[in-house]
């Protein structure tokens, strides 16, 4: 059975994501700039993270109510073969093992 390693994957982007903004916090603090143009720089930048960030956890939200909605459909559809197959087999016959 194939492993759904989805969830590492998110992990994985999540704290690239996370370092490459840590990084350019850091970078923009070392640089030759003004307070105030510094200051202003970090802003805009914290405004757009978290825009990414609301925006990543919207298309999670969404993967997985499709991620439930397949599973779901797979369960029903499983109970529909089992009942079907159950249906198939009548009772009292060869191969069921009941006894006389």
């Amino acid at each position: 059975m194939a492993r759904d390693e989805s969830g590492a994957a998110g992990t994985v982007i999540v704290s690239f994501v996370l370092g490459a903004i840590t990084g350019a916090a850091v970078a923009l603090l070392m640089a030759p700039a003004a307070g105030e143009e510094t200051r202003r720089v970090l802003g805009e930048k914290a405004r757009e993270g978290r825009q990414r960030a609301e925006d990543a956890a919207r298309q999670g939200r969404e993967f997985v109510e499709r991620q439930k909605s397949t599973v779901m459909t797979a369960v029903e559809r499983g109970r529909e073969a089992y009942e079907q197959a159950r249906g198939a087999a009548a009772p009292g016959s060869a191969g069921t093992g009941e006894s006389l």
